[in-house]
């Protein structure tokens, strides 16, 4: 059983999630980007989360996110579940889309720690070798002069898993939010395309795969190089060690209270009050939650 997650209202995050045995099944192409985006804004629209940046390799995602009503675990399962069961009809195919284990929500400390996990987003297929610029990616991309702009307008995938009569809308709209901590758009956008620049000044000159190829590769593919193991799975990530020390302080003393409310209530009390930022035992449980 892994630790229990704290969800707190507020917090900001780098969400990934990776395709099973690290196939290519989201590999770039018309159908995938538009469903990827379609289901991306109208999950965002329907639990209140604001979107920075993100971005669909062939075999994961990265999405840079604030989560003001403490919804992240329905908007994941709500995002992951609807794109799975789209993306597995239009490749024809029924067994598991997404990898045991592989969802990671890292809580980010400060606004220094989004613009950086942000540009790690967005500069992930330049670091990966697959094109020069991150703009250059095929794929569902959010482009940082975009954010505090105009929504962009998505449109419900047409034939296949979509009816044109079911519960979706046509149109979704999909916005790109100023994170919490900044200024204005402007300061945030500036940031965001310095630090991109940074990473794809440091991979200048090396070899690319390049667009055509990607959208070449068959989404059964997977890399040819193995994936490291048995690493660490952080959940908070901090630039500023004093920072970082509060956050991961906290996160202890929710876990030690949550352990105690646990063993109350595993032993019949249903009153016991566990720490604020418990989510299931909450949502699907009723516990009681302190405030705070």
């Amino acid at each position: 059983m892994t630790a229990p997650r704290q969800v707190l209202a507020g917090t900001s995050y780098l969400v990934t999630r990776r395709c099973f045995q690290r196939q290519l099944l989201l590999r770039p192409s018309d159908s995938t980007t538009t469903t990827f985006t379609f289901v991306l804004a109208v999950a965002a629209r329907r639990f209140g989360i604001r979107l920075h940046a993100f971005c669909v390799l062939s075999n994961h995602f990265h999405i840079v996110l604030t989560d003001p009503g403490a919804q992240l675990p329905a908007f994941s399962q709500y995002l992951d579940g609807l794109v799975a069961r789209a993306i597995n009809a239009s490749l024809g195919r029924w067994e598991s889309f997404w990898a045991p284990g592989s969802f990671s929500a890292v809580a980010l400390a400060s606004p220094s720690d989004i613009v950086e996990k942000a540009a790690y987003t967005l500069g992930n297929p330049v670091a990966a070798g697959l094109v020069r610029r991150g703009r250059d990616w095929p794929g569902a991309w959010s482009d940082p002069a975009a954010v505090g702009g105009d929504a962009i307008v998505v449109p419900r995938p047409r034939g296949g898993f979509f009816r044109e009569k079911g519960d979706m809308p046509e149109l979704a709209e999909l916005r790109l939010t100023v994170p919490p901590g900044f200024e204005s758009a402007a300061a945030f956008r500036e940031e965001l395309a310095a630090a991109l620049e940074g990473i794809e000044r440091q991979h200048a000159g090396a070899p690319v795969l390049g667009a055509a190829k990607v959208r070449a590769q068959s989404p059964w593919a997977r890399p040819a190089a193995g994936e490291p193991r048995r690493r660490l799975r952080p959940r908070v990530a901090g630039r500023d060690r004093w920072k970082r020390v509060e956050v991961l302080g906290r996160l202890v003393a929710f876990l030690e209270d949550y352990r105690q409310a646990w063993r109350r209530w595993s032993a019949g009390d249903r009153l016991a009050v566990f720490p604020a930022g418990t989510y299931g035992l909450r949502v699907c449980h009723g516990a009681v939650c302190s405030s705070g």
